[in-house]
């Protein structure tokens, strides 16, 4: 029965990821038509109202963007915290069998773009975002696969959900190590203490949500104002939050289910709209060609399939893990291809890379908005192929 819940939450996972998928294509369209028609000023300064208030011990007035992406986004955390905790307890990353394959893929997927980024960026005034290029989209990969319905194995959608979840994982540990600065390290103690106060409700058997959710927004101020980045609380509420490895429904599932929709739906394409609205300038095309063009979109299309592949091969010769259940090795190429679709948190990450260096900024969106697209007709076509070959 445990299991039968597991793979539900799994095919919902898949269901809602693919309608958020194709929600957040429309919101990149319409950032982009807003911000290179006459609404594009208008649609900034909306960006820039600032909202909220001050006090003289408390700091919550910021931009309307800031709010969205240190706010919102912290939401978006949280509920990538949850799918974490819930498949390292009871899912496809509960055993060292089941998690070893997508663990050392989405490692090689990490490992591959940013090493192809960095020795094109070394020494350069561009060698900070070596992050950029090496996380993939959970939403737009699994819409994109899901458009293939029954093209592909099922297992496959399951691996690729499972590879996305422990990617996040290793790019939330990257944020937080290298993207944060100016440490206050007592801000991070008064975030550390509520944390192991939440942990100690966990081992105590509350399971009231309100108890965990309420100190979770002291942990996004104290870390707010530590210099590490907030949405990093929302992973830390995540792993506080009770739950269980049988049938019955936990804390985590049941905020996990409430949350699901509002991020796909109302989150995500509010991140995609505030930050794709790219103008375009006609150095923009040149910039694809710079090292910082290059090093993103031959890190999303070539180091990430290039990575999760070895990685993939390496696991499963040498015993440690073992392919999905129908698949090819060429169905893993393809994956590793929509692997490459690594559009909302590269954007992300390329925010922290490049603070205030607004040209750099649209350059490395607008390769990231190549390198994706790129990556996902290519993971397209590759494996609807293989579906006509066999066919």
């Amino acid at each position: 029965m445990a299991k039968l819940i597991n793979l539900n939450s799994f095919k919902e996972f898949l269901r809602s990821g693919s309608i958020g998928g194709i929600i957040l294509i429309t919101c990149v369209f319409i950032s982009l038509i807003i911000a290179n028609t006459s609404l594009g000023p208008s649609f900034e300064n909306l960006l820039a109202t600032e909202i909220g208030f001050n006090t003289a011990s408390i700091h919550l007035r910021y931009s309307t963007l800031l709010w969205i992406n240190d706010g919102l986004m912290a939401i978006f955390f949280l509920l990538v915290g949850l799918e974490i905790k819930r498949e390292l307890i009871e899912g496809e990353l509960s055993s060292f069998k089941k998690a070893s394959l997508p663990i050392l893929a989405a490692l090689g997927g990490v490992i591959a773009p940013a090493t192809i980024y960095f020795l094109l960026n070394k020494g350069t005034e561009t060698q900070a975002g070596w992050g950029i290029p090496m996380a993939t989209d959970i939403a737009f990969a699994i819409a994109i696969i899901t458009m293939l319905g029954k093209k592909v194995p099922a297992s496959l959608k399951i691996f690729l959900a499972a590879l996305a979840i422990v990617d996040d994982l290793i790019a939330i540990l990257v944020i937080a190590i290298f993207y944060s600065s100016d440490i206050n390290f007592a801000y991070l103690g008064y975030a550390a203490g509520i944390f192991l106060f939440l942990l100690v409700l966990n081992k105590a058997g509350v399971k009231n949500l309100a108890a965990y959710l309420i100190p979770g927004l002291f942990i996004w101020y104290f870390i707010h104002h530590s210099g590490v980045h907030a949405t990093i609380a929302g992973v830390l509420t995540a792993f506080a939050i009770p739950t269980t490895p049988d049938a019955k429904e936990s804390p985590l599932e049941k905020l996990e289910h409430i949350l699901v929709n509002p991020v796909n739906f109302i989150i995500m394409p509010l991140f995609a709209l505030s930050n794709t609205n790219i103008t375009f300038q006609p150095e923009m095309i040149g910039g694809l060609t710079t090292m910082l063009g290059l090093g993103i979109i031959l890190g999303l299309v070539l180091g990430k399939p290039l990575g999760i592949f070895l990685f993939s091969w390496l696991a499963v010769k040498s015993g440690v893990g073992q392919i999905p259940k129908k698949a090819s090795w060429k169905h893993i190429l393809g994956l590793g291809m929509l692997g490459g679709i690594g559009f909302t948190m590269s954007v992300f990450i390329a925010l922290l890379s490049f603070p205030g260096a607004q040209l750099i900024l649209a350059e490395a969106k607008f390769s990231i908005l190549i390198g994706s697209l790129l990556s996902g007709i290519l993971g397209y076509l590759w494996l609807s192929s293989l579906s006509k070959k066999k066919a």
